[in-house]
């Protein structure tokens, strides 16, 4: 991975709370990083040299390159190109059931679920492949569902200037079904509404109806 870069701005603030705030941490290297996965299995009471877990610290190195590449990527510059062809519509666009994967920034175990964007576009409309860059974007980084909700509204609002943004996460969290209190079958929701989907209580009626199909 690049450079950790987690201050991009919306409105005058960053997107992860007082980042910006924090001193700098220089990443460590890929060597250390894998000494790092040997110091855990040998804590978690295996042998790191023994054959099936020889090759785990390279594995998960490249693991975690995969699940936070969401630090090197900019959501803003994936919405960047609009297109301003609307010929009038002034409804909703809604991305519903996007697969999301992220992990818990308490705990670093996985988040599961689904998100579910609208917005209402006034001069402007995005590429729908977009919105959900955008979601996987976000989602790839150590996360509270509550922050990610937020970012991803505030990214689509700050970009687009839409009338009006709604934003659904239904999500299960290992860290609450795998452990500690262990729930299994709990999900946890959390929405965002901006402009018109706030305003007025028919437009979330609608984006609720229109997310159960």
């Amino acid at each position: 991975m690049g450079c950790i870069d987690m201050n991009v701005a919306v409105d005058g603030l960053t997107a992860r709370s007082k980042v910006s705030d924090l001193p700098d941490v220089k990443k460590p290297s890929r060597e250390e990083a894998e000494a790092a996965v040997r110091t855990l299995i040998a804590w978690a009471g295996d042998n790191p040299n023994r054959e099936g877990l020889i090759d785990t610290p390279g594995r998960v190195t490249r693991a975690y390159e995969e699940f936070f590449e969401g630090y090197n990527e900019d959501p803003y510059k994936e919405l960047s190109r609009t297109f301003e062809e609307v010929s009038g519509y002034q409804d909703m666009v809604m991305l519903r059931d996007i697969s999301l994967e992220s992990h818990c920034e308490h705990h670093m175990v996985a988040i599961l679920g689904k998100a579910h964007i609208a917005y209402v576009p006034t001069n402007k409309v995005v590429g729908i492949s977009k919105l959900a860059r955008v979601v996987d974007i976000f989602a790839k980084r150590l996360q509270t569902q509550e922050t990610m909700t937020a970012q991803i509204a505030d990214t689509i609002t700050a970009a687009l200037a839409p009338a009006g943004v709604a934003i659904l996460i239904d999500a299960k969290h290992q860290c609450m079904t795998t452990r500690g209190i262990k729930k299994p079958d709990v999900a946890t929701i959390t929405t965002q509404f901006t402009g018109v989907f706030r305003d007025d209580p028919r437009m979330e009626a609608r984006f609720m109806q229109m997310i159960r199909g």
